[in-house]
């Protein structure tokens, strides 16, 4: 199967969750650097350092760490930014539509006000249905859910 036989669902991986806080803090949990640090790896990872850049065409730097303290930078740009509702960003692109040497997903995040909580949705798309295999494989439901546990945990919190 080629990847124009493919269909969306064989290259999508999602998470959904009610997250009792407003969007506008699970937004600025996603967009202020200080913030994202705090939860966006799966402890015991952590994130080195976070450059955000929120804007459409905006550079996105995160750089991860394992627990032995090796760096893994990801780096991307916004595609789409809607203050408080949604975050559109890619690794396709390195910086100011400079292409990267091999994309992986898109990532599209959500936050929908519902009964005064926030119905978060991370919806990824990969390139081909083997890429989003791999991410599945390297732990896409176990890591972001834990990094979601995190989130949630911050943002009762701010």
């Amino acid at each position: 199967m080629n990847q124009t036989e493919e269909t969306l669902e064989s290259r999508e991986l999602a998470l959904t969750r009610l997250i009792d806080a407003p969007p506008e803090k699970l937004y600025r949990a996603w967009t202020e650097p200080a913030l994202l640090k705090q939860w966006f790896c799966p402890k015991p990872w952590t994130v080195a350092s976070a450059e955000l850049d929120v804007r459409a065409g905006g550079t996105s730097i995160i750089v991860m760490r394992s627990p032995e303290g090796q760096e893994f930078p990801n780096q991307g740009i916004y595609l789409e930014v809607v203050q408080n509702q949604r975050l559109v960003f890619t690794d396709a692109y390195t910086s100011a539509w400079e292409p990267s040497a091999k994309p992986f997903m898109t990532g599209i995040v959500t936050f929908a006000p519902e009964d005064g909580k926030t119905r978060y949705s991370a919806r990824v798309l990969h390139w081909s249905a083997a890429d989003r295999k791999s991410h599945e494989e390297m732990g896409f439901h176990e890591g972001w859910g834990k990094a979601t546990d995190q989130l949630a945990e911050l943002v009762a919190s701010l």
